[in-house]
């Protein structure tokens, strides 16, 4: 990027990252739905989509994307939403609450018949009365196994009915340059397009996050999370190469599972929790993405809450690639039809 801001605010530079600058001349346009702190929204914009629309009921997260897209429309309650209320976007993008289908939840998981992950059926009716060309969904990949793989079913099922192709594929955040092992499952669907899905998600060519293998075969038998960064012998701080997967969800969890993610100083013996700033980092999102206006909350609180969302948030890095492979194929379905 280059060290000019060509009119540019300090939150678009912010935003952009290391943008690759391939924008589309007539800009595609994406909407999301629970939009979070916007992971799906900053890859999505990255790759040159102009945002329309945001849906996000919690009211911390709402403050946040204001921060960074104070003219993006945000409704907050799903269920009183409309298709209507939706500027025409060609891509829909959500991760749906995945609270009732998480691996990480003590006991029963209720899946798709509980309160939050059975939001999936407001989404699938707005879908319906939309019929969007593209939608992506991002869950955990606790979705795969939730009722034995029955509520798995029921997703690719609707969309299905709805006239959409549908495929899917579990990606993991770290093969993306995320400093984190985070794996969840995204599932795109093409309106009455039986190609888009496999173009979208596969690529043709053998990449190197098909591949981990160029590594040689002692550093690949040492787990990545033993691997470490700092100086051991001095006073550190010292943090693993690759972070756990950071939980909001979990009842063993307060934003992080700081028990196996952690700093440590091995001269002092001591250790502490990662902060809310470096959970920034280990998610990818710019440094101070998720601190609202100042004096809106109180700090131990405002800890809490970023923690949180950052738990439940897409990684940006992963969107942006799904985010360019979507704007790909629809540039090149889009003049195939002219």
């Amino acid at each position: 990027m280059s060290s000019q801001n060509n009119g540019k605010s300090q939150v678009d530079l912010k935003r952009n990252g290391n943008h690759n600058g391939s924008v589309s001349v007539s800009r595609l346009k994406a909407a999301s739905l629970f939009t979070g702190i916007g992971g799906f929204d900053l890859g999505f914009e990255r790759a040159g989509f102009e945002i329309t629309f945001q849906c996000e009921i919690n009211e911390f997260c709402r403050n946040i994307l204001k921060e960074h897209w104070p003219e993006i429309p945000c409704h907050e309650n799903i269920k009183d939403l409309h298709a209507t209320d939706i500027p025409q976007s060609d891509v829909w993008a959500g991760g749906f609450p995945c609270q009732d289908v998480s691996l990480a939840r003590m006991g029963h998981r209720p899946g798709l018949k509980g309160k939050r992950s059975g939001l999936f059926y407001d989404f699938a009716r707005l879908i319906g009365e939309a019929r969007p060309r593209v939608v992506l969904l991002e869950n955990v990949a606790g979705l795969l196994s939730s009722h034995g793989g029955k509520d798995f079913a029921i997703v690719i099922q609707t969309l299905a009915e709805l006239g959409y192709s549908v495929g899917w594929r579990v990606f993991n955040s770290k093969n993306f340059g995320v400093p984190q092992s985070r794996q969840r499952v995204y599932i795109v669907g093409c309106y009455r397009d039986i190609h888009g899905p496999g173009e979208i998600l596969f690529e043709p060519e053998c990449s190197a996050r098909d591949a981990e293998a160029g590594e040689p075969d002692e550093e690949a038998s040492l787990s990545p999370f033993k691997k470490s960064i700092g100086d051991p012998s001095g006073f550190g701080p010292v943090v693993q190469s690759i972070a756990y997967c950071l939980y909001a969800c979990s009842a063993r969890h307060t934003g992080t599972d700081w028990s196996r993610t952690y700093v440590q100083y091995p001269r002092k013996g001591q250790v502490r929790r990662l902060t809310p700033k470096e959970c920034e980092g280990i998610m990818s999102f710019p440094e101070n993405w998720t601190i609202p206006t100042k004096g809106k909350y109180r700090s131990d609180d405002l800890d809490s809450l970023r923690y949180h969302a950052l738990g439940n948030a897409v990684t940006p890095p992963v969107a942006e690639w799904l985010a360019n492979r979507i704007r790909s194929h629809l540039v090149t379905r889009q003049a195939a039809v002219a």
